[in-house]
Order: C-alpha cells, then structure tokens, then sequence
C-alpha cells in the first residue's frame, strides 16, 4: 500500500485518487476502502431475486464484488472481498438473505468472485474501466471467471450435471449481468470524466 498521487495517473485506480499524503493516511484510507468494499457487497447480497428452477438467486452482489474490484485494485480488492467471504464463512450474515456458511450450493460464486476482483482491479489498472467498450470488456471477464469458479461448485455441491449447472447456474443469469455491465460501461468510464475535470 503506497500513497496516492493527488491526481489520476497511468496505472492508477479510482480508490488512488484519494487524497493520502502521509503513509498512516494512506493505511487508513486504504482500511476504510477494504471495509467499506466488504461491507458494500453484503448490502448488495441482500438484494437478491430468487429464480424458479434454480437454487442460486439472482443477486447484487456479483456487481458490487466487480465494482470493488474495478474501483479498488486487485490488492485492496483481495483484501475487501476476501474478508466479505471469510466473515461470512465464519458465521456474519451478509451473504445472499442474509446467509452464512460455507454449506451452500452457491459458494463457489462467491469464490469466483474473489478471484473476479483481483483480475478486474488488474485489469482497471491498466485502463480497463477507462472507456465503455474497455469497460463492458473487463466486466465480461470478471462475469467469466465468476462462473467458471460457480457453475462446477453448483455441480458438485447440487449433484448436477454440467448439463443442468449450466442451465440452472448461468443462463439465467445472462439477461442480468448484461445490465450490470451497462451500469458499469456507465459509471466507471463518468467517475473517471470527473475525476478529470478536477484534476
């Protein structure tokens, strides 16, 4: 964790653009980014629409996970998704309705989102939430690693086949995460617009 540069910057965040001019300013403000990432996602999870036919439910909390990810960094973005599953592991409930544990068939979403936002706040890193079309690029590989962790979990955990686990873990989920992604080719691209205007 470094300090931040008072401006926008080859290489930097969202998250970098607050102001840490002082190595305790950055801990801190980096500690409050974690939590607050953690915290966001499990307020997103409660947002949840269950699906007949299916026991994983449509949710907020695989676009929080990607926004923190993208805002945050990969490092912090560890840090922040990674302490969302291991309190909610341990028995905080802030998954989906408020559930906890380890024991249910959509874990393995929430493992493939830690990972998703590692790769996603890598990628932003790089310029990946700079643009739309960069924007919708980087949300469709972090949905993309979402389900490549989720939808073999949900097999094993549900005794599907890879038939059934596609059909009740992913497709219908596709409609959604196109309009997530159209939040973020929103959001992303216009907090970095203003971000220049005030630099």
């Amino acid at each position: 964790m470094s300090t931040a540069a008072a401006g926008p910057r080859p290489g930097a965040v969202l998250a970098d653009v607050l102001p840490a001019t002082t190595l305790s300013r950055s801990v801190a403000r980096d500690a409050a980014l974690i939590l607050g990432g953690a915290a966001l996602t499990g307020l997103a999870a409660q947002l949840a629409v269950p699906l007949p036919g299916t026991p994983v439910p449509v949710t907020g909390q695989t676009f929080a996970a990607l926004l923190v990810g993208a805002g945050l960094g990969a490092q912090r973005a560890l840090l922040s998704i990674g302490l969302y599953v291991l309190a909610g592991t341990a028995g905080v409930p802030w998954f989906t309705e408020g559930g906890h544990g380890a024991a249910m068939p959509s874990f393995g979403y929430l493992l493939g989102m830690l990972l998703a936002a590692v790769v996603v706040g890598a990628l932003a890193r790089r310029g990946g939430d700079r643009g739309v079309l960069r924007t919708a690029g980087t949300m469709v590989v972090g949905s993309a690693i979402i389900y490549a962790v989720g939808v073999p979990y949900l097999a094993l955990a549900a005794d599907y086949s890879a038939g059934e686990a596609v059909a009740k873990g992913l497709v219908p989920f596709l409609v959604g995460d196109a309009l997530k992604a159209a939040l973020a080719m929103a959001a992303l691209p216009t907090a970095w617009r203003l971000v220049d205007r005030g630099a």
